[in-house]
């Protein structure tokens, strides 16, 4: 017959602390490996960034931006980021710098993002080694101003911030990573040690004998060290 065992506060406080070692055995393996992994496993990844605004058109520059034209160059802002991260102006950057990569891991690397409710946009792309990320950066927003150029003729893109050589990388995340390896080690060392409370069916105490077999204890024989 399948029983149902109840864990008061004072049985689950010793049931920790006498799978004490499991526990801290248990969240030091995966702090340490992460450790690991993201000192000396995961290479450093350097992100460069480039900023562009939307300005407006060319023609009745004397005419003030009122809020129609502001959602306009907002809306607009997406079909530039379509264009930034479309084939021609990727491939171009790709064979201009001679890049040994292809569109689709180009992609992967690259990161177009409006700013909300702004005409302001971010250019973003990723590589382990910082010269590349900025080079890239600023390559392919050059090649992405002049396509837009011959696609919108009358309207306007100005660079706002060239991307600069990134000092830090963005990944890993080291203390990040570490942080989230202990909630796993905290998280796994409790499963197991509930698993193996609840596969332990031996009995110990007087209270396990009471429990499984649902007698009174009468009598105990204790253990005699000479």
């Amino acid at each position: 017959m399948e029983q149902e065992v109840t864990l008061d506060l004072h049985e689950l406080f010793n049931v920790l602390r006498k799978r004490a070692k499991l526990i801290f055995g248990t969240i030091l393996f995966f702090v340490i490996f992460s450790i690991i992994l993201s000192f000396f496993v995961l290479k450093p990844v350097y992100e460069a960034k480039v900023t562009v605004i939307i300005g407006k058109e060319e023609q009745n520059t004397e005419k003030r931006i009122d809020y129609n034209d502001i959602m306009m160059y907002q809306k607009l802002v997406k079909t530039y980021a379509g264009i930034a991260k479309s084939r021609t102006v990727v491939e171009k950057t790709i064979k201009d710098l001679n890049m040994n990569i292809d569109y689709e891991k180009f992609l992967d690397k690259l990161s177009v993002t409006p700013q909300p409710d702004t005409q302001i946009m971010d250019i973003k792309f990723q590589s382990k080694d910082p010269h590349e990320a900025m080079l890239t950066a600023n390559k392919l927003t050059d090649i992405f101003l002049e396509e837009s150029k011959r696609i919108y003729p009358t309207n306007t893109i100005q660079v706002m911030d060239y991307a600069v050589l990134p000092e830090k990388p963005v990944k890993p995340k080291k203390l990040l990573n570490i942080a989230i390896a202990f909630v796993i080690g905290v998280m796994v060392s409790l499963g197991l040690v509930f698993m193996l409370e609840y596969m332990d069916n031996t009995i110990k105490t007087e209270n396990d004998v009471e429990k499984v077999l649902e007698l009174p204890v009468i009598g105990i024989i204790p253990k005699y060290k000479e």
